[in-house]
Order: structure tokens, then sequence, then C-alpha cells
């Protein structure tokens, strides 16, 4: 039987040229197939996994090197500091989005109790990465798609987000009531773009990806459905592609929003864009 070290070295070496990370995802799948913390495999490197570990590891690996992504295969991902369930069905949390859900943070009041609409919620990261930040708000995740919804609504209950409430919608179309804020990671691609057809992304649902032919389709139709649904002084965000920023200021601005702004992410692009409601005064 081999040991820890012997297979992750192994899977390196069959993961190294198709994957960037390499050395993390063996590591991963690897302490998955264990059911214990990464440390585990530092702490007891000659451990012989049982035959049936060792072979749902090499199962993994093999998935690994034709491109799938890790969080599908253990089903699982990290944002924010919560561990989202992930499947097929849905996109799988970015690090970028993170910054959409500081920018909501730091320009809503914290303390009042604000009504917040996630559309295109997904796994839920943002609307549940809010509500758990926000106790006071009350967050209404929306998505189309039942599939979507059951596991959004899966990971609210894991994580203890009991102020989100969730709304099957094709984006703002079943809301009702006026919004503090209306947040979306919407489809930004361009449906022709040649990325569609690269790496793990290849092996996400297209749907939530690709947004008519130059990636803004999605982002006018909910400004337009948004923004009556806004409080005056309300706030819209986006996040969107890293070379869109100019075209959604404009398209915000087109929509009657003032003091819009985008914001950068960790990579230096633009990456979140927001406006506000005209009306009462809003803090930025």
């Amino acid at each position: 039987m081999a040991s820890i070290s012997e297979l992750l070295r192994a899977a390196r070496q069959r993961l190294e040229g198709y994957s960037p990370t390499a050395d993390v995802d063996a590591r991963v799948l690897m302490a998955h197939c264990l059911n214990k913390p990464s440390s585990f495999l530092f702490t007891w490197p000659e451990h012989q996994p049982t035959e049936a570990e060792a072979r749902q590891f090499q199962q993994w690996i093999a998935r690994r090197v034709d491109g799938e992504p890790v969080a599908y295969l253990i089903g699982r991902r990290e944002f924010y500091g919560h561990e989202f369930l992930v499947s097929p069905d849905t996109l799988i949390p970015r690090p970028d989005t993170e910054l959409l859900v500081d920018m909501v943070l730091s320009h809503l009041d914290g303390n009042a109790p604000l009504r917040i609409a996630d559309l295109g919620t997904g796994t839920g990261a943002v609307a549940v990465s809010l509500a758990l930040a926000r106790p006071d708000w009350t967050l209404l995740a929306v998505d189309m798609d039942a599939a979507i919804m059951d596991l959004a609504e899966r990971n609210c209950h894991r994580l203890g987000a009991h102020n989100v409430q969730l709304l099957q919608s094709n984006w703002c179309e079943q809301l009702s009531g006026h919004f503090d804020a209306i947040v979306s990671n919407p489809p930004y691609v361009a449906e022709d773009d040649p990325h569609l057809e690269q790496g793990d992304v290849r092996f996400e649902p297209t749907t939530a990806l690709a947004s008519g032919p130059d990636g803004l389709e999605d982002i006018r139709l909910i400004i337009t459905q948004a923004v009556p649904r806004l409080v005056p002084g309300g706030l819209l965000a986006f996040e969107h592609g890293y070379d869109q920023g100019e075209a959604v200021r404009a398209l915000l601005e087109a929509g009657g929003l003032t003091a819009v702004a985008s914001h950068r992410d960790m990579a230096g692009h633009e990456r979140v864009t927001l406006g506000f409601r005209p009306g009462a005064d809003h803090a930025h």
C-alpha cells in the first residue's frame, strides 16, 4: 500500500502541466478522500490510505487532469470565510466576488433593518455572506432555477443564515416592494468569447456565464427592472468583466443612477460598479 506522501508525489507529477495549482489540488483532494483536515497530511505523511480511499483519490486526480474543477469534485468551495456547497448547476464562487460583498457592506448602514436582493444567487454565496455579516438585514436570494434554489437553501441552513429568504424568479420579475439595495453577479461574458472553451470554465453552466454578443445583456435588463424597485437613495451594484467598467458605468448613468463608481479587484481590474437611485441622502 502506498503512503500519503507517495500518492501525493505521484499525483503532483500527473497534474503538472494540467493545473497551475497541482500541489494544492492534490492535497485538497487527498484530505477530502481521507475526511481529514489538511494538517493530517503533514503530520502523518507515512499513513497508508485504504484501497478504497486511494482508488477515489486516483479517480479524482484523473478527472482533474481532464480539467474538472476541484470544487465540483469535492462539492465545496470557501467564500468570504464560509464553506459553501457547490454543484455543476452553479458557478463556483470566486475570490473576485468577495469585492461585491465588501462594497455593499461598506456603502450601507450595518445597523438599520435594510432589505437587500441578490439576483442570480447561485450557491447563495453573496446573499449568505451579507446576511451573516449583517444580522439586522433581510436578504432575498433570487434565482430562476429550482435545482439552484435547493442548493442555496441548503447553504443557508448549513451556515445558519436565518435572515435569508429565497425566491424563484427571472431577475426582478417576481420581486414585490422596494429594496435598499439590489446586487448581482450576473452572466457577463460575450457568448462567442474563446475563454468559454478553456480551463475550469468548460465545466460550468454556460447560462451562468454568457450574456449576449457583448456580455452586457443581463446587466442592461437588470438595470431596467431594478431601478424602479429601489428606495430613493437605494444602491444597485454589479460584478462584471475586467474590461467592462466603463460600459457598465455608462449603463448605470443612462439608467438615471448617481454617484456611479467602479472598484478594483486584487488584480487591479475594475470588477464591481455601483450607483444610487436619486433621492434620499446616502453614504459613499
